[in-house]
């Protein structure tokens, strides 16, 4: 009945967890949710104003299948300012989300019988698109001991004569890692050399802590930018999550190949929402730089709070919203009807027992651990921890 593309294709592991929290808040319970991935913070105002006045200005139909020239234009001049890249509106397409950006580049870059090297724990959806386009995903495990950071040596001994593209995601989803000038250096040169495109999703580039810096790969030699399309958008920074719109910057004949299934897919995002980006993109570094530092305060307290936890060890992420706790100590235990023998095991018992909903980290491509977004409020952090931590002491 169904095409071999869709039997191949793996449903997101979160979509069983979804489905309970569903039932249970229709029963009346009340679930802390740790396990969604966007910022409880609203949309700053002034973004807000900017798209009732885009509405009232009748910018309500169809823009160029790219985006508007406008929005492409601050994008490039946004990519010049906080990450030294010079682009022109040509090189860059605006998409439904950063999502639909990932997607159009892996379809014009790998078809049947590629292969895409994929470092692990990666995003849930980055395999199954990876698949949709008939290539092969390679993934290179990397070390929690390492914290989870680039592994050249590993990387470099995946590569074959099928390798097309490397997906890099830095700050990282779901470990926090945020990957060095050197490590990303080493990788761009070995693409170069082998003619080997570059992914880079740098969605969560504002969400950064303790001093470090996002280093976006083109920026380390003309060569690297060349075999590199970056991937970014407004959601996590600005908490636009549902406005919808991502993007890419490449070379323009990349660009204008997405363009072109873009164009027959969704033709361009919404029109308001571009709009009102804009303005996202010109005018909001204060109101970004208020929720960083409300984003470290609960980093901090989550990760302390779990490392008290007995059983549990979690390293502090660098970047981004997320924990990725090690339960691994929990497995083989048992409370009543619940016998806990991997992370979706763990996911369940905590969703029905301590009433949080956190991510299995089978989903992400590791077992051992669970992840949970800080993206709440502390309110929620400190009852959510309370009651994960009774639920935990209940196995034995």
């Amino acid at each position: 009945m169904f095409t071999s593309r869709i039997k191949k294709m793996t449903p997101s592991a979160t979509i069983e967890i979804t489905s309970k929290i569903a039932e249970l808040k229709k029963s009346g319970v009340e679930i802390i949710a740790f396990n969604v991935g966007e910022p409880d913070f609203d949309t700053p105002k002034n973004i807000r104003e900017k798209a009732k006045e885009g509405l009232d200005l009748g910018h309500t139909r169809y823009t160029p299948a790219s985006g508007t020239i406008e929005l492409r234009e601050e994008i490039a001049k946004k990519l010049y300012k906080d990450n030294n890249l010079k682009y022109t509106y040509k090189e860059i397409i605006v998409s439904n989300g950063a999502k639909q950006s990932i997607m159009n580049a892996l379809f014009v870059l790998c078809e049947e019988g590629d292969e895409v090297i994929i470092p692990s724990p990666y995003w849930v959806s980055y395999i199954e698109m990876v698949k949709l386009t008939g290539a092969k995903p390679v993934m290179v495990e990397l070390e929690e001991k390492d914290n989870f950071n680039l592994n050249v040596e590993k990387i470099k001994k995946s590569i074959t004569s099928k390798t097309k593209c490397v997906m890099l995601n830095s700050p990282n989803n779901p470990t926090g890692a945020i990957y060095s000038e050197n490590q990303l250096r080493e990788i761009g040169n070995i693409c170069v050399k082998n003619d080997i495109f570059i992914l880079a999703d740098e969605i969560y580039e504002k969400l950064i802590y303790d001093g470090e810096k996002h280093i976006s790969i083109g920026t380390l030699s003309e060569e690297i930018k060349e075999k590199t399309i970056l991937i970014n958008g407004v959601s996590k920074t600005y908490a636009m999550t549902g406005w919808r719109i991502g993007y890419a910057a490449g070379p323009e004949n990349i660009v204008k190949a997405m363009t072109d299934i873009q164009g027959h897919m969704t033709t361009g995002p919404n029109a308001p929402a571009q709009y009102a980006s804009i303005e996202a993109l010109r005018n909001t570094e204060e109101a970004v730089e208020a929720m960083v530092v409300e984003f470290d305060k609960r980093r901090k307290y989550i990760v302390d709070r779990l490392n008290s936890i007995e059983g549990i060890s979690c390293n502090l992420p660098k970047g981004a919203f997320y924990s990725m706790p090690n339960v691994k100590s929990f497995y083989g235990k048992s409370f009543g009807n619940y016998k806990i023998e991997n992370s979706m095991d763990i996911t369940n018992y905590l969703l029905e027992e301590a009433r949080i909903a956190v991510a299995p980290g089978e989903a992400f491509g590791i077992n051992n651990n669970i992840r949970i977004a800080y993206s709440n409020s502390m309110k929620n952090i400190k009852e959510g921890m309370d009651q994960m931590e009774e639920a935990l002491k209940k196995l034995k």
